[in-house]
């Protein structure tokens, strides 16, 4: 019985939020001008709640009946209304069924569902103008740019094995699109961030979100930018080091999750790369502040399917040497596999090492491996910025990494940790 009530007290508590939303919007008009307001679409939840509660004594098809006969009421209030304000409108319409059915799903299913589905309907009611605007504003290439990534994501990823194909056991197809998918994720919110907040603010926080995903994805996607216009080398560089220097916490975070004990050896090992990089990207950033009024970056494509494929080939070769040196000399040591494997990916190696620490090897070992594993990783991003940036963004990049792991190396060999 208590559960009872508590789900159509939820069942009427959702129909108000969405109420509460359509009255502010149309709280302009006179009382009894609309077909449904605050107090209407609580009622509604809590009638579909009543609806999904009497299913059990009524019958498995006693919802779909009453469900039926609410939406024909609904329509022909809301069909009196349009006619009366020359609103054509279905919004209140799909509200009034949508509340309706999120109550009965509230005794039915599963509560923080519906609370959650809820919410983000009454979001989307809520930013009308906001999504009316962005429709506005959007152009082919980036509706283009969305639909080829969901397609990436949606109907091809599904349908790749996810097993390797190759005889030594190291290509996985679906493995490597998720990587390709992610770099064209990482460069579509790189270019919505240069929109919405301008070249250099949306470079580096565009970088800095992608850096907790991919920072190799955001070398890629910033790299191939330099190289087509030029003129946004510095903040471009400002950008990627931002994005290396988020990808090394993000290590730290995850390792110190898994093994506590290694909070303070990686802190002692990675804060000053950390230091280092931001630094630079500070540095790279004021650079471009200065320069900003010569020749702004133009975006034209979120970005380029072809780009994405060229990497995607090289991440596939590099995967393939890696597996092959690590399987041709029967098995490296611990040091040498994290930096092989650190060239294609950080965090195999860096929860391996951090299941390993305090067992298996020492919180001080485990770390200078995760680190070596850091280190053939920006290795690598530096060797992505030669290949596919310009000149000046590789120097920019070089000089970066080498400080970092410079300063890294001073912590090992000063024996700190």
């Amino acid at each position: 019985m208590l559960d009872l009530l508590q789900r159509l007290a939820l069942a009427l508590s959702l129909g108000l939020l969405i109420g509460i939303e359509r009255g502010w919007q149309e709280r302009e008009g006179k009382d009894g001008s609309r077909a449904a307001g605050v107090r209407t679409f609580a009622l509604f939840g809590l009638l579909g709640g009543v609806g999904g509660a009497l299913q059990s004594l009524a019958g498995d098809a006693f919802l779909g009946i009453a469900f039926a006969a609410f939406a024909a009421a609904l329509a022909a209030f809301e069909w009196r209304e349009s006619i009366v304000s020359g609103n054509v409108s279905a919004t209140g319409l799909v509200a009034g069924l949508l509340t309706f059915a999120l109550g009965a799903y509230a005794v039915l299913g599963n509560m923080a569902v519906a609370a959650a589905v809820a919410i983000g309907a009454t979001l989307v009611l809520a930013e009308r103008r906001l999504l009316h605007q962005f429709v506005r504003r959007l152009t082919w290439r980036e509706l283009r740019a969305a639909l080829l990534l969901l397609a990436m994501t949606f109907v091809l990823l599904p349908v790749l094995p996810n097993h390797p194909v190759d005889p030594w056991s190291a290509l996985n197809p679906h493995q490597l699109w998720i990587v390709m998918v992610v770099i064209a994720a990482v460069s579509y919110v790189g270019y919505i961030c240069v929109r919405l907040a301008g070249e250099r603010a949306g470079l580096v926080l565009g970088a800095a979100a992608g850096g907790l995903v991919s920072s190799t994805a955001v070398t890629l996607a910033y790299s191939r930018l330099s190289r087509i216009q030029p003129q946004a080398t510095t903040p471009l560089a400002s950008g990627i080091v931002a994005a290396w220097s988020v990808s090394l916490m993000r290590m730290s975070a995850i390792a110190a999750g898994l093994a506590p004990q290694l909070l303070m050896p990686l802190g002692i090992l990675f804060a000053p790369a950390v230091a280092v990089l931001a630094g630079f990207s500070m540095l790279f950033y004021r650079r471009a502040a200065k320069a900003s009024g010569e020749s702004p970056l133009t975006l034209k494509d979120p970005f380029e399917l072809g780009e994405v494929f060229k990497f995607g080939l090289l991440l596939a070769a590099v995967t393939l040497v890696a597996k092959l040196v690590n399987g041709g000399n029967g098995g490296l040591g611990l040091m040498p596999l994290a930096a092989v494997s650190g060239l294609v990916d950080v965090d195999p190696i860096t929860l391996s090492a951090a299941h390993m620490a305090g067992s298996e090897i020492t919180p001080g070992l485990a770390a200078e491996v995760i680190a070596a594993a850091a280190s053939a990783n920006l290795v690598c991003k530096t060797g992505v910025g030669a290949i596919f940036g310009s000149r000046q963004l590789f120097l920019n990049l070089l000089a970066a990494a080498a400080l970092a792991m410079l300063a890294s190396g001073a912590v090992v060999t000063a024996g700190w940790i």
